[in-house]
Formats: structure tokens, C-alpha cells, sequence
């Protein structure tokens, strides 16, 4: 169905804060996310519409504040090559998923409440 409620949805935004340093939030997670499907940097920021640097960064800042590295590079060139989660990596992009799922359910009921007050889309995009 084009606009009305179906164009409504929510999503939970969790980040995890060290002080004002983002240890783990949405695009980091999405960001572990593209590395474990591509095996790729490069690739995995590619996806997300990242710079290669900016994945870097990233990555460094993640790797410096959990107790052990989620990322690792492989050596080897291109046929050998490329980056992977780590166990830990794994574990926290998991958990991470985990919580997102759980802040969801847990705010359903008020959000079918609130999305009833909510003006349905209408065409042209502006207010009736």
C-alpha cells in the first residue's frame, strides 16, 4: 500500500558511549556488518557509501576500545587476502543486533499508539 501508515516505521538507535566517544552505534555496527559479508575495507565501505578512510577510522576506533581488536586484516594480496571479524568481533556485532532487536519489542506497544497520531502520507507530500 502506498502512503498511509505503511510508510511509518521506527527504528532504535543505539550507541554505545565511552565518555563522548562512540564505541559502537548504528554505522560502525553496519559498517562490521559489510566486512563480515564482503571480506573487504574497501568493499564494505563501497556498500555503505563511505570513504575508505573513513571505514578506517572506524575500525581504529572500535579496535582501540574493546579489550581485544574486532577487526583484523589478512595478509596475502588480493587471492589471500581481506578483513575479518574477529571472534570478539562476532560476539559484539551479535550482541549488538541482540539489543537492537530487544530495544524494538520492548518499545512496540507505545509506538502503535503513537504512530495512530501520526498525519497518513498523502500524495504530493504536503499537509492537507
Amino acid at each position: 500500500m502506498k502512503g498511509g501508515r505503511a510508510d511509518l516505521r521506527i527504528r532504535p538507535r543505539i550507541r554505545v558511549l565511552k565518555g563522548d566517544i562512540v564505541v559502537l552505534g548504528p554505522g560502525k555496527a553496519d559498517l562490521l556488518d559489510a566486512i563480515r559479508r564482503f571480506g573487504s575495507i574497501r568493499d564494505a565501505a563501497k556498500a555503505l557509501g563511505m570513504s575508505y578512510m573513513r571505514a578506517w577510522k572506524l575500525i581504529r576506533t572500535m579496535n582501540r576500545e574493546f579489550r581485544e581488536p574486532v577487526v583484523t586484516t589478512l595478509r596475502g594480496g588480493s587471492r589471500h587476502g581481506g578483513t575479518v571479524l574477529t571472534e570478539t568481533g562476532k560476539v559484539v556485532f551479535s550482541l549488538y543486533r541482540e539489543m537492537e532487536g530487544a530495544s524494538l519489542k520492548a518499545i512496540l506497544p507505545g509506538w502503535r499508539r503513537l504512530s495512530r497520531r501520526i498525519r497518513p502520507h498523502t500524495p504530493g507530500g504536503g499537509a492537507p
